[in-house]
């Protein structure tokens, strides 16, 4: 073990290197910033400055005062909530075979976001997009025709092409009916959105593919023993108002 050197000396007590270790790892992500000579330097008078301050508090009976007994009230107050919550998940526990059977049981939550492509004509009226669905239907016009004549979106120029898209991506509306159309078809009718009225053809949709265990069972482990350790704190709560039923005005 390597030697603990002291680093100063204040009212007779030893701050050695140890005491810089324990500030720097109280400061979590922050610590990073400190861990240099300079930042060590500047913890290490911080911490000085707090045995100074705490002689001169103890010798001046600062904790007699009212103000100061009516913080610290305020802080015990605090810090018992605090442990009551503690001690109301304390005994929560989440295991292997809970999260495996949750991910057994709910296989659409583990499947990599739906991809599709596809080309739409945007225009303002509803009449107007259902006339030209109707014409490039019966072949009077092509889509790509369309969108240039027609479509207000700017896609327009590359024959109403959006690209490639994930799930969440599309307005809700659009991406309904893209998740329900068969690939190389169009709209049954316009689809209508925030944006107006679109014509929609979709050109394909690849499903996600599954995500294997191993991959998702420890972030999922954790989201699990979350929402048992919430359940568990309603479940006290909801015990507690049954016990002392709460009167809102």
């Amino acid at each position: 073990m390597a030697e603990n050197k002291v680093l100063a000396r204040v009212l007779g007590q030893d701050i050695t290197e140890q005491d810089v270790e324990a500030a720097l790892a109280q400061m979590g992500q922050r610590a990073a910033q400190y861990d240099n000579p300079q930042g060590r330097a500047a913890l290490l008078g911080q911490i000085i400055n707090r045995k100074l301050l705490l002689s001169d508090a103890i010798s001046n009976m600062y904790e007699r005062d009212k103000e100061f007994k009516e913080e610290m009230a305020k802080v015990k107050e605090e810090l018992l909530v605090n442990y009551a919550v503690k001690k109301a998940v304390e005994n929560v526990k989440i295991t292997d075979e809970e999260v495996k059977t949750y991910f057994d049981e709910h296989p659409e939550m583990f499947r990599g976001q739906t991809k599709m492509n596809a080309d739409h004509i945007l225009v303002a009226d509803d009449t107007l997009a259902a006339q030209i669905l109707a014409d490039i239907k019966a072949g009077k016009v092509t889509f790509e025709e369309a969108a240039a004549n027609h479509s207000t979106c700017p896609s327009k120029a590359n024959g109403g092409n959006l690209g490639d898209f994930e799930q969440g991506q599309m307005v809700p509306e659009f991406e309904a009916a893209c998740m329900t159309m068969e690939v190389g078809s169009l709209c049954e009718a316009p689809v209508r959105t925030q944006f107006g009225w679109h014509i929609i053809r979709l050109n394909s949709r690849q499903t996600g593919e599954a995500m294997q265990y191993e991959d998702v069972k420890e972030n999922l482990k954790e989201q699990l023993f979350v929402e048992k350790q919430q359940k568990a704190f309603q479940s006290k709560l909801n015990q507690l108002m049954l016990l002392h039923p709460v009167e809102r005005f």
